[in-house]
């Protein structure tokens, strides 16, 4: 079970997608399962994250050394400015999601729910 497509954010899209691709039964990675959220760590955070008004969220994508900092056409306010800095300090690539790995993870869903990260200093 791949974890980080357990959320709620156009699950039905990343099943359709990675199905398609033969990740259609549990496997080390890309398995979306069969419904979202029905794995307990992803359910955990879930659960975590909306008994806490988390103000932003970093996704680091350390296989590809990158950083996504939106969820389709949705952009965050400040989101990019964000994503800027903290690729500047990681040495990290801030980059778009590939449209075949953009549902149904924690940050997409963040960003779904709460159309965050949002900072005010």
């Amino acid at each position: 079970m791949d974890l980080n497509l357990q959320f709620p954010a156009n699950w039905e899209n990343a099943k359709e997608i990675k199905y398609s691709q033969g990740f259609d039964k549990p496997a080390p990675r890309d398995f979306v399962g069969f419904g979202p959220l029905t794995e307990p760590e992803a359910l955990s955070i879930y659960n975590f994250t909306l008994s806490h008004n988390f103000d932003l969220v970093i996704s680091y994508h350390t296989q590809g050394q990158e950083i996504y900092w939106n969820f389709q056409n949705i952009n965050p306010p400040r989101g990019f400015e964000i994503g800027t800095h903290f690729a500047n300090s990681s040495g990290y690539l801030l980059t778009n999601v590939p449209y075949n790995s953009s549902f149904a993870g924690y940050k997409d869903w963040f960003i779904l729910e709460f159309n965050r990260p949002r900072l005010y200093y």
